[in-house]
């Protein structure tokens, strides 16, 4: 990959909201894939939590898409989109896990952010780079619907793998020492090293690719451990697929929650926002 994700990955999330009928307002963060048909023709995929969607109770959402002017500034422009017909959602999950996948028709010019499929990892992607304990990744999103700047582009921020990681079929999710805040929900977690060692070799290679996607957080006892569960790409490109066949759907699927002894409560908790009033780009916003 001789591109650089951060920047590309960037210009691919988007803050995906809804307001509700009491005044309050559903943010999550989602990504654009692209995903051309089994005939060749364009298709720009969003996909985000499968949580953010499924609490967004209205007909409509809003991508907040951003355009660059001919001075070169950048202004937020959001558009509206249509995530169910009648009662029937027009997205497409697997009923196990917490990942959503829509197909959009995004404006011309933000479309070409849209990142490649093959730049989600696969099974295998893990294992031959030696991924685990340690490593760190960055993660995109609207924390609190707090963006970047004034053009709504998402912030930029980092963590460390906290869990062994294992193929997904085995181990659907990981941990990552990261702090988890109301918002991060659906944003694209990555990495982008550069010369990384493979173990016990001097071969050095440079190593990007999405891991996975921020669906939920860790809390015990009431309390946040600033711990962020990640599920695997390998269901983000799951979501996918299933875009292309006859639907079937499932209640929203909760990812799985760390190992605890029986006496000691773990839980995991959604991190979509919920806010009394629309976000303000560039000013935080509560609960």
């Amino acid at each position: 990959m001789s591109v650089d994700i951060s920047a590309q990955l960037i210009q691919a999330t988007v803050q995906v909201e809804q307001a509700l009928p009491d005044g309050s307002h559903i943010i999550g963060t989602g990504f654009l894939v692209s995903d051309p048909t089994a005939d060749g023709k364009p298709r720009t995929v969003l996909v985000t939590a499968n949580h953010v969607l499924n609490r967004m109770t209205g007909a409509e959402a809003h991508i907040g898409y951003r355009f660059q002017g001919k001075d070169g500034g950048w202004r937020y422009d959001p558009r509206p989109i249509v995530i169910r017909s009648r009662s029937a959602e027009l997205w497409s999950h697997n009923p196990n896990r917490d990942v959503a996948a829509i197909v959009v028709k995004a404006p011309a010019e933000f479309a070409k952010s849209a990142i490649p499929l093959d730049w989600l990892a696969g099974g295998d992607t893990f294992a031959k780079y030696a991924i685990g304990p340690g490593d760190e990744m960055m993660v995109l999103g609207y924390p609190q619907g707090l963006s970047a700047d004034s053009a709504g582009f998402p912030i930029l921020r980092s963590g460390r793998v906290a869990s062994p990681i294992d193929a997904p079929s085995a181990s659907p999710t990981f941990l990552l020492d990261f702090r988890v805040f109301p918002g991060n929900s659906g944003g694209p977690v990555f990495i982008s090293q550069v010369d990384r060692h493979r173990p016990g070799t001097d071969q050095a290679e440079n190593v990007q690719f999405v891991a996975g996607m921020l669906t939920q957080q860790v809390e015990l006892n009431d309390q946040r451990l600033e711990i962020g569960i990640v599920t695997d790409a390998t269901f983000i490109r799951d979501a996918i697929a299933l875009l292309d066949k006859p639907r079937s759907h499932g209640a929203p699927a909760m990812p799985d929650a760390p190992a605890a002894s029986p006496d000691v409560p773990v839980t995991v908790t959604d991190a979509a926002a919920n806010t009394a009033a629309a976000a303000n780009i560039g000013t935080a916003v509560g609960d």
